[in-house]
């Protein structure tokens, strides 16, 4: 097959998205020259996200890239408005696969498949701005109608989003996990400059955009109560709704980090604190664990699935209970070493490769539909008996 995939995030400041897409297509570009498969990439995909990088900075490894268009509003009225000549524009693919919440309309031959990250912008409105809000409802309805499979990134995204479009046919939910980009076996890297007063063994660290469903009030609020002598690092780039968010006492906010600064910092904390409200998975805990770092995560959505019993699992809405395991951390109470061995055992049961192979048999399976959304409409139907 001649396959479109949605690169569109995976260029230098990528997030979750952009980590899963890239994560995927590398390790497909891996096995490129035994794939059965011709790759398409789109540099600029929908019209929710744009990056003015995106002629050079995402991803293009062995595979043909399309060009880029010269600016947003280019890409927003080509894919808003899909003429007769839309899927021959895309290199005329057998199947497209988004990757950053927008759903394309108006294939008429190419299959679909779709990534579900998570719906939390249904779970709590507040946790996201009223335009996000609006073009991710309309991706992720657009695939419970257009999308031929989706793929989700969590069975806890799969089930929320059987319960909210029930009529779509959950044998075509495949849960696919991510994974770590790090690696536990890589050399470690030097040190950053800017991270020179810290000491290593010696600091809290949590990881995430700078916005509500990630808690930064609570974590810095369980720091407090805690009393800890070690600082806190809060690492992440600004995302939304957080104006004002000032950090007091031993607290230091990084902005965005480098791979490699991230590396140092996973590799060299106490412990790694994230009580996230919502996740459709949660890869920093999963990047935490790899590198050994204890975990102290929430125990809602999805969190449990990808921290197991490797890590403490706390209220994320409970203050105290978060200092709580902070201060079994530090005492002793708990053994930090045998915390750290747990979570590298469950970190491994994660691979790019293996989630790249599920991906290709999804892949397949819609490859042998006679057309598009064959059987769709009778399947979805009988969900609703």
């Amino acid at each position: 097959m001649k396959i479109g995939f949605d690169v569109s995030q995976t260029g230098g400041a990528k997030a979750g998205c952009g980590f899963y897409a890239d994560g995927l297509i590398r390790a497909l570009a891996g096995q490129a020259k035994s794939l059965p498969h011709e790759f398409i990439l789109y540099p600029a995909f929908g019209d929710l996200f744009w990056d003015p990088e995106c002629a050079t900075a995402t991803f293009r490894g062995p595979f043909r890239a399309l060009a880029a268009p010269p600016d947003f509003e280019t890409s927003q009225r080509f894919w808003r408005n899909p003429g007769a000549d839309f899927e021959s524009r895309l290199g005329s693919p057998d199947l497209i696969h988004s990757n950053n919440f927008y759903c394309p309309r108006g294939l008429r031959r190419a299959r679909l498949v779709y990534t579900l990250y998570d719906l939390s912008f249904l779970a709590d409105p507040s946790w996201s701005t009223e335009p996000n809000r609006v073009g991710c409802w309309q991706g992720a309805f657009d695939a419970s109608t257009h999308a031929d499979w989706i793929v989700a990134i969590s069975e806890h995204s799969r089930r929320h989003f059987l319960e909210i479009f029930p009529h779509y046919p959950a044998g075509r939910v495949a849960v696919i996990y991510p994974a770590s980009r790090f690696r536990a076996d890589a050399p470690a890297p030097p040190r950053p400059e800017r991270f020179a007063r810290l000491v290593p063994g010696g600091f809290w660290l949590s990881v995430g955009s700078l916005e509500p469903r990630k808690n930064h009030r609570r974590i810095l609020e369980a720091y407090q109560a805690s009393r800890s002598a070690m600082p806190l690092v809060l690492a992440g780039g600004k995302g939304w709704l957080m104006d004002g968010f000032a950090a007091a006492g031993d607290v230091m906010l990084t902005g965005y980090v480098s791979d490699a600064e991230l590396e140092w910092l996973y590799r060299n904390c106490f412990a790694f604190l994230y009580p996230s409200l919502f996740e459709g998975f949660g890869m920093p805990p999963l990047e935490a664990m790899t590198l050994g770092a204890p975990a102290v995560v929430s125990n809602t959505s999805s969190l449990p699935e990808v921290v197991g019993d490797a890590g403490l699992l706390v209220d994320p809405e409970d203050a105290p209970a978060i200092a709580a395991a902070m201060g079994k951390l530090a005492s002793g109470e708990v053994s930090r070493e045998a915390l750290r061995q747990a979570g590298e055992d469950q970190a491994r049961r994660f691979s790019w490769e293996s989630s790249a192979n599920k991906l290709l048999e999804v892949y397949r399976a819609v490859g042998e539909l006679d057309s598009r959304l064959e059987g769709w409409s009778a399947v979805g139907a009988e969900s609703w008996k």
